[in-house]
């Protein structure tokens, strides 16, 4: 059937779940206009901040029963065909909300396993999914006597910081001791409690890193496209910079990067809607580090073009719709896009030379997310970047140089904060 508009048939209305300070909802809501489909954003607010915030429906995420039950009696007068959520926070509700109305949705319980690493690598581990060698710990247990029979090289992680945030490699004892109460600084400023809080300590993997968009439908999954990860990531922190695409892995390695993620996201149970996965691959083959219920985040979806110039999101709501889908091809440019690091802690007061960065050629963009007068923290405290940079080229080594030497040109003023200000 047909998307096309018609006066005489009723509009999809589709409810999209965000939070105020995501970056993704307009492309989503560009998508739907696309189609003509109505959206209704849930904002993850208070509700009674609704009428202040002028959206029909706020919710918290943080309290998903709470935040289905609402959403359920509105649909009890405003039905609804499908519910994306945009980032992390929300796919649990989700989840919840789209087994209470029958539509198309993951198992609550597989969204909560793409969200905490801890369940997520048990599942993986039973399933035989290629990961990391793993073992919890508490914050509440003494980093020098774990240190001494831990493995090394290893990597200390949260199990729910999102974005790389906390997550520390360590070559030595002492080196764990310190990635181990670095983690607790940041999970106790958080509000975790040193008791109920446990860790991830598990092997670190060499290989080149890769990350995967995938789209499944009725538990079967499609790959969109494979990013090439072209800055090394060896620690002791894990600040993502360039991804590029297509792929310039062999193809025999890309179909064992797609049957490992495919296999990830059966083992703990992912079903329905987007994908995405983060890899390591060496000379054993792929290795899952970890795979979330959602499309990949920031603004790195930009530069995606399927078929005939639909977008990530155009080709989400599609399946989330049960739309046809005429074709999820990957467009035959190559493409890249920099997430542009924090190069350190303080305040940004003015960036400078973006005009030379646009203006090298094949770049499409240069977007600095980040507002004057800001205080920015890099990794592992932070989990933001100062932007992004996108281009199209012929080859994606192309794309990569071309991201380069647009990055060269931008100068950041980043002065020391005050300690009134703190």
């Amino acid at each position: 059937m047909s998307e096309e508009k018609n006066p005489t048939m009723v509009r999809k209305r589709l409810l999209l779940l965000v939070t105020p300070s995501t970056y993704r909802a307009e492309a989503f809501c560009a998508a739907a206009e696309k189609l003509d489909v109505e959206v209704v954003r849930g904002l993850d607010l208070p509700p009674e901040l609704a009428a202040q915030w002028g959206v029909p429906l706020a919710v918290s995420f943080a309290d998903p029963d709470e935040a289905t039950q609402a959403i359920v009696a509105y649909a009890k007068d405003h039905p609804l065909d499908a519910i994306i959520a945009v980032d992390d926070s929300a796919t649990l509700v989700a989840a919840q909300v789209g087994a209470a109305l029958g539509l198309a949705h993951n198992p609550p319980e597989a969204a909560e396993a793409a969200r905490d690493k801890g369940i997520m690598r048990r599942l993986m581990d039973e399933a035989g999914v290629p990961c990391p060698v793993f073992r919890h710990f508490s914050l509440a247990d003494d980093p020098d006597k774990i240190a001494q029979y831990v493995e090394y090289p290893c990597v200390v992680k949260p199990l729910r910081l999102s974005g790389s945030r906390g997550v520390i490699r360590a070559d030595d004892p002492a080196e764990f001791t310190q990635a181990f109460n670095r983690l607790k600084r940041i999970l106790l400023g958080d509000g975790y409690q040193p008791k109920s809080t446990n860790i991830l300590v598990e092997d670190f993997i060499p290989g080149v890193e890769v990350a995967l968009e995938g789209l499944l439908t009725n538990g079967v999954m499609r790959t969109l496209t494979i990013f090439d990860k072209p800055d090394p990531l060896d620690g002791p922190f894990f600040e993502e910079t360039i991804y590029t695409t297509p792929s310039r892995l062999p193809e025999a390695t890309q179909r064992a990067i797609s049957e490992t993620a495919a296999a990830a996201a059966s083992s703990i149970g992912l079903r329905d809607g987007p994908v995405h996965a983060e890899l390591r691959v060496n000379d054993r083959g792929p290795w899952m580090l970890e795979i979330a219920g959602r499309s990949i985040g920031g603004l790195c979806s930009t530069i995606l073009e399927f078929g005939a110039g639909m977008s990530l999101e155009e080709l989400i709501l599609r399946n989330a719709l049960r739309m046809e889908t005429p074709s999820a091809d990957l467009a035959t440019q190559a493409a890249g896009v920099m997430m542009i690091p924090i190069p350190k802690r303080g305040m940004l007061h003015a960036v400078s030379g973006v005009k030379e960065a646009q203006a090298t050629p094949h770049v499409e963009g240069v977007e600095i997310s980040v507002k004057p007068h800001t205080e920015i923290v890099p990794l592992p405290e932070g989990a933001s970047y100062l932007g992004f940079i996108f281009a199209h080229t012929e080859t994606p080594a192309e794309a990569e140089a071309t991201l380069r030497a647009a990055h060269a040109h931008l100068r950041f003023d980043i002065r020391p904060v005050l300690p009134i200000l703190r």
